[in-house]
This record gives C-alpha cells, sequence and structure tokens, in this order.
C-alpha cells in the first residue's frame, strides 16, 4: 500500500511517501525551487517522491492532503464575521484568493497532479485529515512507542491551536484543542515580529536571542508581569486566552497593534536591521520563559488526561530547543519524541500516515529501537557522476578519494587547523535542521569559529548561536545530557567541568561583549547561558558523518565538531552538488566535500558568475 502526503499553500510545502507504513521518501519544495519557505504545490517534491519510490499518481492507494480548507474557510469568515468592522482590508485581500483558489482545493490539487502525469480518468482516493491530526500523527506514528501522549502545539491549523492526543496501537484520538484566536504560536510570532524578525522564519532567532537577556535584571521579571497582566492569561490546565485588543493578526495584515505595544514596553518596534540592545534581550529572555511554562502546563495536562509514560511533540513550537529542554527536564514523562519536520513540511507525512493508519485501518508494527525517522536523511541523493559533472560545469579542481578513511582522516586535520568545510553526502534531511548531510562544519575549540561562520559564511547576525554534533556514545563527556539528541531539538548545558569562570560584571556587559567572552573549551557551540542544542550523531543512520567526527576525536581529543545548515542567509539548505558549488564559491568557506569528492577553495577557477545571493534571496 502506497501514499503519499502533500502540505501545501501556506508556507513549507512538502511531499512524503510511504509504502505498506515504511517511510520512503520526504523532501520540501524550497530544497528544488531555491525559494525558502517555498508555499505553492510541491511539484518536484512530489516527482521525487514518486521516482525514488518506484510508483506513479495513478498507483498509488490514496493521496492526502494535510489539512481540511474548507473548515479553514469557515474560521476565517467566521473570524471577520465576529470582528466586524475591523478587518475589511484584510477581508478585501483574502477572501476573493480563497473564492478563487482554496475553497475548490481538490479540483486545484487534481489540475496540478495532471501537470506530472495524473490521470483523472483513474482517480485515486483523495483524503483531508484535520491539520493538527497530521501534525500528531506525524509524531506519534514513527515514535517507538506503542501508547503515548501526544501534543501538537502552533499557529494555527482550522480552528485548533493546540491539540492533546492519545496514541494507542493504530488508534489516534484528538482529547483536547485550544481554538484560535487563542495561540501560543502566535503569541511567539507576535514577540518575532515584534523584536524585528521576520514571522514563520525568524522564530528560531528569537529563541537564540533570549539567553542574551539578563537572567537577574528586573526588567525581566517586569516584563513577564507585563505580558501575563495585559496580553495572556494562562490557565492551570495550559490553555490560554490572549486579549485581542493588542493584537492584528485575527484580521489585520500584521501581528500586533504596535502602538499598545510600544506603550506597555516601552520600546519601539524593532526594524530588520536595527541594533539590537540589552532591552530587546530580556523582552526576548521573558516571552521564552511564558512559552516554557505555558508548554510545560500543557504537558501536564496531557499526562493527566492520557496517563502514558511517553509523549510525542509536533507542530512549529517543538522547533523550540529550548522550551523541549526544559520539558524534558521536568521529567513530566519519562521520554520526550519529537518529530523533526515539526512544522507544515512534517504535516504531509502526518497526512500519509493517517491515510494509512486511521483511514484504512492498518496495524503499527514498531520493528525500530530509535524511530521511524531513518535519521531523517529522506530526501535526494546524488552519485559521483552528478559530482564530476558540476565539475566540469565550472572547471572545478578537485581530489578523489576512493577510500573513506582517506578522506575522513585529511578533512579531520582541514577542521583541526580551523578551517571551514562545506559537508555533502548521502540523502539530504526532511526538516528544518542540517543533521551531517548538507551542513557547513568547524572546530569547535576555535574561539573565532562562531564569528567566523555567521559574518564571512552564513551573512548573518552575530549572536546567531552554533550547534554541536557529538558523537552519540560521547554526549555525557561534554554535556549535562545523557541521552539522545538526533534532530538537534533538545537544547542542554555545557558540563560544568568545562565551563570557564565568568566575571562578576558579566550581566553588565554589551551584547558584543558577552558575545566574545571565552565561556568553555567549546567556545564556539556554547551559548551565552552556557547551554548548546545537541545533535547526537548515530554511527547507523550517517556513519559516514560519525566516522569524521571519530577521526576529528583521534586527531584532537574532541568527539565533538560545529555544525550549521549549509546554505547562506535567507537561501534554503543546498539540496544537489551544483547547489553547494555555487554557495562554496560565493562565500568565504575554505573547502567543500561532495561524496567522496574534495575541493580547496584556493586551487578553484575565479567565480564568474556577477550574480549575487543578497539580491538573488529574500533575507530572513
Amino acid at each position: 500500500m502506497k501514499i503519499l502526503g502533500i502540505s501545501a499553500f501556506y508556507h513549507d510545502s512538502a511531499a512524503a511517501l510511504i509504502d505498506n507504513g515504511e517511510i520512503v521518501a520526504a523532501a520540501q519544495e524550497e530544497r528544488f525551487t531555491r525559494k525558502k519557505h517555498d508555499p505553492n504545490f510541491p511539484t518536484n517534491a512530489v516527482k521525487y517522491c514518486l521516482e525514488y519510490g518506484g510508483t506513479t499518481l495513478n498507483e498509488l492507494d490514496a493521496i492526502v492532503f494535510y489539512d481540511k480548507p474548507l473548515l479553514k474557510f469557515e474560521r476565517l469568515l467566521e473570524t471577520y464575521y465576529t470582528f466586524a468592522p475591523k478587518g475589511l482590508k484584510s477581508f478585501i485581500t483574502a477572501i476573493p484568493v480563497w473564492i478563487k483558489e482554496k475553497m475548490f482545493l481538490k479540483r486545484l490539487i487534481n489540475e496540478e497532479l495532471e501537470k506530472i502525469g495524473y490521470d483523472k480518468k483513474k482517480p485515486v482516493k483523495l483524503l483531508f485529515p484535520e491539520h493538527h491530526l497530521s501534525h500528531a500523527a506525524s509524531a506519534y506514528y514513527p515514535s517507538p512507542y506503542e501508547k503515548a501522549a501526544v501534543l501538537t502545539i502552533d499557529g494555527v491549523g482550522e480552528w485548533a491551536t493546540a491539540s492533546i492526543c492519545l496514541g494507542e496501537g493504530n488508534k489516534m484520538s484528538i482529547l483536547k484543542e485550544l481554538r484560535f484566536p487563542h495561540s501560543l504560536g502566535l503569541l511567539y510570532s507576535a514577540f518575532t515580529y515584534f523584536l524585528g524578525f521576520r514571522v514563520n522564519s525568524g522564530e528560531y532567532k528569537l529563541m537564540g536571542l533570549a539567553p542574551y537577556g539578563n537572567p537577574t535584571a528586573p526588567e525581566v521579571d517586569k516584563y513577564i508581569e507585563t505580558i501575563k497582566k495585559e496580553l495572556i492569561e494562562i490557565k492551570e490546565d495550559g490553555s490560554i486566552w490572549l486579549d485581542q485588543r493588542y493584537f492584528d493578526y485575527a484580521t489585520g495584515l500584521k501581528m500586533v497593534n504596535e502602538g499598545e505595544w510600544e506603550r506597555m514596553f516601552g520600546m519601539k518596534t524593532r526594524r530588520p536591521e536595527d541594533p539590537l540592545e540589552a532591552h530587546h534581550c530580556n523582552l526576548g529572555l521573558a516571552i521564552q520563559r511564558v512559552t516554557e511554562e505555558v508548554v510545560v502546563k500543557m504537558a501536564q495536562e496531557a499526562k493527566r488526561l492520557t496517563g502514558a509514560d511517553y509523549l510525542c511533540l509536533a507542530g512549529g513550537v517543538a522547533l523550540n530547543c529550548v522550551s523541549n529542554g526544559k520539558l524534558q527536564k521536568s521529567n513530566v514523562f519519562k521520554e520526550v519524541y519529537i518529530q523533526p519536520a515539526a512544522g507544515d513540511a512534517g504535516g504531509a507525512l502526518g497526512a500519509a500516515l493517517t491515510g494509512y493508519y486511521i483511514y484504512f485501518d492498518q496495524k503499527r508494527v514498531i520493528n525500530y529501537t530509535r524511530d521511524a525517522m531513518r535519521g531523517s536523511y529522506l530526501g535526494p541523493t546524488f552519485s559521483d557522476i552528478d559530482v564530476e559533472l558540476v565539475a566540469k560545469k565550472y572547471k572545478a579542481s578537485f581530489k578523489h578519494f576512493d577510500k573513506l578513511d582517506d578522506l575522513t582522516k585529511e578533512v579531520a586535520q582541514i577542521l583541526a587547523d580551523g578551517n571551514v568545510v562545506g559537508w555533502v553526502q548521502g540523502r539530504m534531511e526532511f526538516g528544518p535542521r542540517a543533521l551531517g548531510a548538507r551542513s557547513i562544519l568547524g572546530d569547535p575549540r576555535n574561539a573565532e569559529m562562531q564569528k567566523k561562520l555567521n559574518v564571512k559564511i552564513k551573512y548573518r547576525e552575530s549572536f546567531r548561536p552554533f550547534a554541536p554534533s557529538v558523537l552519540a556514545e560521547k554526549v555525557g563527556d561534554y554535556f549535562d545530557y545523557e541521552g539522545i539528541s538526533p534532530y538537534m531539538l533538545l537544547v542542554h548545558p555545557v558540563k560544568d567541568s568545562r565551563r570557564k569562570p565568568l566575571p562578576k560584571d558579566f550581566d553588565g556587559f554589551d551584547l558584543r561583549n558577552k558575545l566574545y567572552y571565552l565561556r568553555s573549551d567549546l567556545p564556539s557551540i556554547t551559548h551565552i547561558d552556557f547551554s548548546a542544542r545537541i545533535q547526537t550523531v548515530h554511527q547507523d543512520t550517517n556513519p559516514r558523518y560519525y566516522q569524521l567526527i571519530s577521526d576529528f576525536e583521534k586527531l584532537t581529543g574532541y568527539g565533538v565538531i560545529v555544525n550549521t545548515s549549509f546554505n547562506v542567509r535567507g537561501e534554503p539548505i543546498v539540496s544537489t552538488p551544483n547547489d553547494a558549488y555555487r554557495c562554496f564559491m560565493r562565500t568565504e568557506m575554505d573547502y567543500l566535500v561532495v561524496g567522496n569528492y574534495l575541493f580547496d577553495k584556493r586551487q578553484q577557477p575565479e567565480w564568474q558568475d556577477t550574480d549575487n545571493w543578497k539580491e538573488e534571496f529574500v533575507l530572513d
């Protein structure tokens, strides 16, 4: 039984294919079109999934779309009616698009599928599960648990903004929902907007900014008090109520009532390129703490309702790694499993899984130890011929290695010498994180590495932290954590023994001086609050990456390296060898490794293309 799942028309469009319950392929459309968060129908992702799965559209048992468009339209109409006459401008903008396109989504999907070979005379069943059910399915069904509570939190689906489900065997039941306009995801996005970052892509910047707030500053407590007094009421069961007088997302064209927020917090709305000041950091810390409080309360309610020992998480808020780490440390559940593609892209996978287990009532067989996601390496791969064709195209110089051992030893030495390396291997990752298949790597011991990666490679804000990739069995040597984190979705502290003492007046430092103060023997991956967003690397899911880190350990004594996504600011993560070489040549990266091919920047011909990535990509 083969089922295709699709998410589209909002942001992060994607497709996923399952075959008899096994996840075969999954990819985001942005990786093919090179448009970050591409919302369009995932034509290229669908083609890839079908090709990799060796099937055609008409051979499928079902095609499953990740939400119910008519229910979403009902929510829009009811919202505009409730807030009328407010929101007329937004109504005039949004409703014609819905009437023209999204009201007739079934027809639109069929039309898009016909363009890639679908024969409508031999129709395939088209299913529409609810948005939060798709999220819940994406987390529960690939998890290793026979029974689990499932918590999904995002901006909004049709009506739901958060849900608690119980997964048991092949069944999934929704127990409780929080409904629009009251949304933890939209609250966090509102602060993302107010602090000068792009909504639906900049939330992770806000998460990275928060630790620069001064945890002992009275200003942080004052901001938390203001948030709870003016904006949000938090109930004991984790449900929230947002005062809509302060927000504009329900019927307006922006997130917040800027005048009210500026009065409330005593600061101007920050614009994207404005300098970051202490009060911005303190406000970021305040909303992060409020978010963590709500998430833990929701998890406690999920425990109360289900009695389960295990929790599965999905939805955009599940990408908040700091919150995830706090939830895990709260010990509400024995274990927490987080879907690596927790946002809307993962909805495509969840949709396919709802079709298989819920609609077709197929038996669930757990024949894996960690999960069924294959390390999230579910995207396209490449061959040696693909690499050599790119080298010919650009007249590139390279060194080819016959043995993996020789390659990883040389790259380990290159990293130890302080160089930045682009690393492209095997199948591309599914989800927002680069996990050692499409990554940029560096030496975590190098005090200048964070600055070099941010300013010279990624061309982004200098405060942004980088993640460590660590050998799974060595994680406890470096971090205050003994478990696994294969998808870079948990933040835990660097071990006390590796920290360097901070001066007494450290909290009074400005952001720049805080940023470049040496805090541990792993300065490039130790965030301002001594935390790190950990990726544990496992030999069975990514043996090549595991071997590289092992060789780095033999050379340096450290079984951990810096890992960030292979892209520049505003660009989707690279997919093909061609994407990788172009990005390599347009940045100050030192080396590029694609498969068994090593490219040294010093030996490459001068880059002739006059294109500018800052013009090509909309900055995030």
